[in-house]
């Protein structure tokens, strides 16, 4: 990915659905301006959703997505429906392509209550109007990717949803003042991608910078140097979760201390639920299954952190025999009940529905969820230092432990 690009997690995502033939493809190229999906007159053409990240006026930086048709049959229709369903989980605003020949089905009318049903603003798009055996509802909104009929106008309604699905969250630049000093400490090991940043730390450099303050980049071997040559405190060291006890070890208690990951889990929606799931950490019993679920697909190494730091670590503090079990990238499981607890990655390559999705379907499972730099700061003794950044959210934990 360029420096200059928006990473697709923070890209608005628009999800096309709807039935075999109704022009979903047809639609997206036009909408997009480009020949992004195979268009046929063969229904299922589509197979997989297709995504494209875009620049799509007047909404700006945007995941494009193409899904295969809802009401496909058989069993490999049965597969491509469930990919389908998997991107409504990360959809932001869905467009519900309706075949204006054919009509409202029934199909068309259950995938509206799906998409109701997760909260997804959606909008209703008759296509094909351009047909002589079109019929439109009156006050339908009606389009025709042939001719172009109704494809600015339907931008401008998109638009008009972004807005209101705009995420407002940011990851540090509330918590700091202009000529603020904030030191981050970004290891350089075996798992560090060759020649560039990982994205947490990337976006926390550019939220410093959109907060008129200054950030200084060090190594954790070089951290208490780089304290040390401050004319003045910093306003906030953030870490690395991997090296959370020597950074909290060469840190200044005086210092507010926290992590990438705790900074991406508030950015994402869920640190409130991360924190108090945490601690059901003491409560694992031998034979416990524990899920460690990532968004990404990396290249492991030999001392990965979701794979094996984090599950020694668990093993190590809670002297259980545990099962672990993980996953990565887009997968995650749909039946959560044989688990104890799922322990997340920040999500920085999830956009926040999807993360905020996974969470709900723990809450609704009754099965804690918290995520790595949470987990870490607990296990070593330095959660609540860690959270000091957030006082509300200390305040709200240390009401709960009251009662």
């Amino acid at each position: 990915m360029g420096l200059n690009e928006t990473p697709s997690a923070n890209r608005l995502h628009i999800g096309f659905f709807g039935g075999r033939n109704a022009g979903k493809s047809s639609l997206v190229n036009a909408v997009t301006g480009q020949d992004l999906a195979v268009v046929s007159d063969t229904k299922g053409t589509t197979t997989d959703p297709v995504y494209k990240a875009m620049e799509l006026l007047p909404l700006g930086p945007v995941m494009i997505i193409d899904t295969p048709g809802f009401d496909d049959e058989g069993e490999l229709g049965a597969l491509r429906v469930r990919k389908a369903q998997q991107v409504l989980n990360k959809t932001d605003i869905a467009v519900l392509v309706i075949d204006a020949e054919v009509g409202q089905t029934a199909a068309d009318e259950d995938l509206y209550a799906r998409i109701l049903q997760k909260e997804i603003p959606c909008l209703k798009v008759y296509n094909k109007a351009d047909s002589p055996a079109a019929r439109i509802p009156e006050n339908a909104f009606a389009v025709s990717a042939k001719t172009g009929q109704g494809i600015e106008a339907l931008k401008e309604r998109l638009g008009a949803f972004a807005k209101q699905a705009g995420q407002s969250r940011c990851l540090i630049r509330d918590l700091l003042q202009p000529q603020d000093v904030v030191v981050l400490v970004t290891p350089i090991d075996e798992s560090a991608p060759k020649g560039r940043l990982i994205l947490p730390q990337q976006q926390t450099i550019r939220d410093i910078l959109d907060a008129g303050a200054i950030a200084v980049v060090a190594k954790e071997t070089e951290l208490k140097t780089a304290l040390e040559k401050l004319r003045i405190p910093p306003a906030m060291v953030v870490t690395d979760s991997q090296v959370f006890a020597k950074a909290a070890a060469d840190t200044p208690p005086e210092v507010p201390l926290t992590s990438f990951s705790i900074l991406m889990a508030r950015y994402k929606g869920f640190l409130e639920t991360a924190v108090h799931g945490v601690s059901c950490i003491d409560a694992l019993k031998d034979g416990d299954t524990v899920l460690i679920a990532e968004g990404c697909t990396h290249h492991r190494q030999c001392n990965d952190i979701g794979t094996v730091k984090i599950p020694r670590w668990l093993k190590q503090y809670t002297r259980k025999e545990l099962r672990i079990e993980t996953v990565s990238g887009t997968e995650f499981p749909e039946d959560l009940s044989r688990y104890a607890l799922i322990l997340h990655c920040g999500g920085c390559m999830l956009n926040e529905r999807e993360v905020r999705f996974r969470m709900k379907c723990a809450v609704e499972s009754g099965i804690p969820f918290t995520n790595y730099g949470i987990t870490i700061a607990y296990m070593q003794g330095i959660l609540r230092r860690s959270l000091a950044v957030f006082p509300a959210l200390l305040a709200m934990l240390d009401a709960g432990r009251k009662e």
